[in-house]
């Protein structure tokens, strides 16, 4: 088994969310997967092994399996244009099935997932009420324009929109209470974010149930965030860049095309650079 350590949706030399990738001829048991997962300790680690013209794939975060995490596929993508050359990799995840483009571009690659089908539902009235107190927001500081609601790109995710920059720069919860909330409400994060324009989001996603604070690039969220602009009069213009992580000191870039047909999935994109150890 080799594991590699790459970063995804990088900005340069600089920044990207690390995941660990492992590709393998078969797959070990779940128990084995989760515990390499909790060695390498990032917010998730991909297991990939050939299946017919393509890939089987399993994600794990230190304390859990999830059905799917966007900038661990990017970083997935990275190693098969590796390992295979330049193309397009169909995945098979345990509840879908995506594909996943990898080039090399001299010292770094890109890498562009299409998502699994997005959707979005209300947010209930209490996990609002417990999201804002674990938070310290108060309800008056969410963007009218763009209202709370789960969203879903793969996994789900309770998006928060805040009315100004300097309220995402605060972001603070108690871990162990966000990791509780997060299980109780089947959510992979809290993902945070604020329109500096109609095309350019920052956000933060509070990832505790992940078993980390933070993540600095979510390629799911993102997606579920795209899928969910589709759905409102909002003028997007078939694309958006998000900019994540900035806050952590781990400044991260993601692209998401917008395609015309509700639900339909999401083509999330970023480079990719190579960590050390």
């Amino acid at each position: 088994m080799t594991l590699q350590r790459l970063a995804a949706f990088s900005d340069g030399d600089r920044g990207g969310n690390p995941a660990g990738v492992v590709i393998v001829e078969r797959l070990g048991e779940p128990a084995e997967m989760q515990r390499i997962a909790a060695e390498v300790g990032y917010s998730e680690t991909v297991f990939a092994a050939p299946q017919g013209d393509g890939w089987r794939v399993r994600y794990f975060s230190p304390t859990v399996e999830v059905p799917f995490c966007g900038h661990a596929t990017i970083a997935l993508g990275a190693a098969l244009a590796e390992r295979c050359g330049d193309g397009v990799f169909p995945l098979a995840l345990n509840q879908a099935a995506i594909t996943v483009e990898g080039r090399r571009q001299g010292e770094r690659w890109s890498a562009a997932l299409q998502s699994p089908p997005t959707h979005q539902r209300p947010v209930a009235p209490d996990l609002l009420a417990a999201a804002l107190e674990l938070l310290g927001y108060a309800p008056s500081g969410l963007d009218p324009a763009l209202p709370a609601a789960i969203v879903h790109g793969g996994a789900d995710h309770l998006l928060l929109a805040l009315r100004r920059r300097v309220d995402l720069a605060a972001m603070r919860y108690a871990m162990e209470d966000g990791a509780r909330l997060m299980a109780e409400a089947g959510l992979l994060t809290l993902l945070l974010v604020w329109a500096e324009r109609p095309r350019m989001f920052h956000s933060r996603n509070a990832a505790a149930g992940c078993g980390v604070y933070e993540d600095p690039a979510t390629g799911s969220a993102t997606a579920a965030l795209a899928g969910y602009l589709q759905r409102l009069d909002w003028p997007h213009r078939g694309s958006i860049e998000v900019l994540q992580g900035e806050d952590m000191g781990c400044r991260s870039l993601l692209g998401a095309g917008i395609p015309a047909e509700l639900g339909g999935s999401i083509r999330v994109a970023g480079q990719v650079r190579r960590l050390e150890g």
